[in-house]
């Protein structure tokens, strides 16, 4: 080959390079990269658009597993494992974090909201789905163990201790932390569009990349006639997190009665508030994941005499026990349904 045949060769094959780089960040522009995955003991998944779209994803994926591994109540390895066991463990930025953040909700929801309600969760059976309905009298002796003064974080020693027998459980808030992780990762990596969806922990980061809000699904608790599932009504957002709550997505049935794993801590039973399912919309997907159980324990009225104190929060979505659905005003410009629906002001 000549000397100026390579060099034509040379200048093609780069060219050519050139030109499939290009391709290939306008496709990952236009589809994403998305990644499901099993972890909380849910189906997960991650979809990103933008040129760091892989590192992203695969970056927010372990930060996940991460989390999923040190926060299980489950795995001997874990952190709450270890404090749950020993009634006392070290204190690393999340387990802080999720702490201080649950003790926050849990006087800002009047203790609707209590990660000590562990034992509780254990005696009934769903956190290792060993279902059975328990005695009066022990649920009356687990309720004193349900406070969450129970818990002591010492900042200095960096180190948290359990008083008496008292055990926690962050399920309730595990899934909200991890979406905003996922998405500090996201945005970390220039990431201005994407969808992070934690086993129905929803959180929408920017805006599709057409430019248009990503349309959320509400799921309607109860099937059809036909058997498929329906839905409650669709939220279109960008930059917000939807979190749903519900007696229907774990439960057991013992002499023709069905008890759900949202449990009422002033009672030890599953929650009786009249409401079939919750949705909380918010910037914040902690507080959004904490608020969707507090609410579902709450009821409608004291729910919405929450709301009114800090409605620049959060929003929601509420359907009773009879059907009726009711909204939030902040989400009255992006919430559709067939149903007929009440705003509540």
């Amino acid at each position: 080959m000549s000397r100026n045949n390579s060099h034509k060769f040379i200048i093609i094959s780069l060219i050519l390079l050139v030109s499939l780089t290009c391709l290939y960040l306008w496709h990952i522009r236009k589809t994403g990269v998305s990644d499901d995955f099993f972890a909380m003991d849910t189906i997960m998944s991650l979809q990103a658009y933008g040129k760091d779209a892989d590192k992203a994803v695969s970056e927010a994926r372990e930060a996940i597993l991460g989390l999923d591994a040190a926060l299980s109540v489950t795995n001997k390895d874990s952190s709450v494992y270890r404090l749950n066991s020993t009634g006392s463990c070290s204190l690393n930025e999340d387990l802080q974090y999720l702490l201080e953040r649950s003790i926050q909700i849990q006087e800002m929801t009047g203790g609707a909201f209590n990660i000590c309600i562990y034992p509780i969760m254990k005696e009934w059976g769903f956190t290792e789905k060993n279902y059975k309905v328990p005695e009066e009298a022990v649920i009356l002796e687990l309720c004193k163990l349900v406070n969450g003064s129970k818990i002591t974080i010492d900042t200095t020693a960096d180190s948290v201790s359990l008083s008496e027998d008292a055990m926690i459980d962050l399920g309730g808030i595990a899934k909200g932390y991890a979406s905003m992780k996922a998405r500090d990762i996201l945005k970390a990596h220039g990431i201005n569009s994407a969808l992070i969806n934690l086993g129905g922990n929803v959180c929408a980061v920017g805006k599709k990349p057409d430019g248009s809000p990503f349309s959320i699904a509400i799921k309607d608790p109860e099937p059809d006639d036909t058997g498929e599932n329906t839905f409650t009504g669709v939220l279109k957002v960008s930059d917000k997190c939807v979190i749903t709550s519900g007696g229907y997505e774990r439960y057991f049935e013992e002499d023709g009665v069905t008890y759900h794993h949202i449990i009422d801590p002033s009672t030890g039973y599953p929650a009786a508030s009249g409401l079939k399912s919750v949705t909380v919309v918010s910037d914040d997907p902690t507080l959004a994941d904490a608020l969707s159980t507090a609410v579902y324990v709450m009821g409608k009225d004291r729910a919405v005499g929450l709301w009114r104190t800090m409605r620049d929060r959060f929003d929601l979505v509420l359907l009773s026990d009879t059907g009726q659905l009711y909204i939030t005003e902040g989400l009255k410009d992006c919430f559709s349904s067939k149903l007929e629906y009440y705003i509540i002001e």
